[in-house]
């Protein structure tokens, strides 16, 4: 008799090569049972504060004409929008994950409105998932205003 987490196995040759294949058999099977898991989030879509393009927007804020130039409205028109749109679109943090800031889902929808870019490259210059997409959300909320 062969015990095993699985239960247990009745050999009824004790020989060690019955053994051996008996155990053998048992991890494949358990093997073939388990379930790879993929990862909920890719690695650099973890690191949103390093490379999202927030931080390229702090810089911007020195250089008026370049803040206009990338989100096509000055600061001042960018803050009151955004003042409108946060009770609306703003989301509560979870314990798995911290949520995409309004300000980050605002800036990101009118730099994607700006450079009419496809919408997969939204995720690229951004760092933020496809499924947290900030351009539904906000296109209900310019609706609703």
């Amino acid at each position: 008799t062969v015990k095993f987490s699985c239960g247990v196995v009745r050999i009824m040759a004790p020989s060690d090569d019955d053994d051996a294949l008996a155990v053998l058999l048992l991890a494949i099977r358990n093997s073939e049972n388990k379930v790879r898991r993929k990862l909920w989030t890719k690695n650099w879509l973890k690191k949103r504060k390093v490379f999202s393009h927030v931080n390229l927007l702090n810089e911007l804020r020195f250089s008026p004409k370049d803040w206009h130039n990338y989100l096509r409205m000055d600061e001042d028109t960018y803050l009151r929008l955004l003042s409108l749109v946060t009770p609306i679109i703003q989301k509560k943090d979870t314990i798995m994950r911290t949520a995409i800031s309004p300000h980050e889902r605002l800036s990101a929808t009118l730099r994607f409105l700006a450079t009419g870019r496809c919408y997969e490259d939204l995720k690229f210059f951004t760092a933020i998932s496809p499924f947290g997409s900030p351009l539904t959300k906000f296109a209900t909320s310019m609706v609703n205003l």
